[in-house]
């Protein structure tokens, strides 16, 4: 995934993935979204970004999946 800010033109871009985009969709006057022949999302494109978005803070997290007995027990021994 990449993010990319325009700042001449206050636009931010999104993208998902290198595949070919066949359709964009606007979500409302400032986001786009683009997709592929199967309907997956390629990329999104915010028009005024810096009101759209906090891009001063943008931060990743990745959760990682717990085990549902690993889940299980952690809900008894809360109990």
């Amino acid at each position: 995934m990449k993010i990319k800010y325009f700042s001449d033109t206050d636009t931010a871009l999104v993208e998902f993935s290198d595949l070919k985009v066949a359709e964009t969709k606007e979500i409302n006057e400032n986001i786009y979204i683009d997709l592929d022949t199967s309907g997956n999302l390629v990329a999104m494109t915010i028009e005024h970004a810096r009101k759209q978005t906090s891009l001063p803070h943008l931060s990743y997290e990745e959760i990682e999946k717990k085990s549902p007995k690993l889940l299980q027990a952690r809900a008894k021994s809360r109990r």
